[in-house]
């Protein structure tokens, strides 16, 4: 089976089928429109997405009425930095972004994907942070640019 559209989002559908099979993915696989992947069940599934979107957690990737295939994305090795003024917030933002290393925000917490360099950084500055396994609701992406 080929899926080409994203049918919603289990998280605001109304009506559901009574069985879900679960599609796994690793957070940095969100963003690839073409991709093969296998259920729970062992069903391959080909996704070759028409529209320009990146997956979400809890996308629905088929329905009948008797079954659904749904995104879940597993867990990352992040951590959550979370800095107790500006500050701390300005200092680990500076550092990161020379870094170049993608961050996300979710509410007063900033989220990276684990590097030992940083958790080093983090404690160096004394900015309270916690490294955990974490769902993260996209991808940590890197904006391009260039220092010519």
């Amino acid at each position: 089976m080929v899926i080409e559209k994203i049918i919603g989002n289990i998280a605001t559908l109304e009506k559901r089928a009574p069985h879900i099979e679960k599609v796994y993915i690793e957070s940095d696989h969100l963003v690839k429109r073409v991709q093969r992947v296998v259920t729970d069940h062992g069903k391959e599934l080909g996704i070759r997405l028409k529209e320009n979107r990146e997956l979400l957690d809890g996308d629905v990737l088929f329905m009948d009425e008797s079954n659904m295939i749904v995104v879940h994305v597993l867990a990352d090795d992040i951590l959550t930095i979370q800095p107790i003024d500006i500050q701390q917030m300005g200092e680990i933002a500076h550092q990161l972004g020379n870094r170049h290393l993608p961050a996300q925000f979710e509410g007063g917490e900033m989220l990276v994907q684990y590097d030992y360099l940083v958790e080093q950084l983090l404690q160096q500055l004394d900015i309270p942070y916690k490294r955990e396994k974490r769902k993260v609701k996209q991808a940590f992406k890197h904006i391009g640019h260039s220092h010519d």
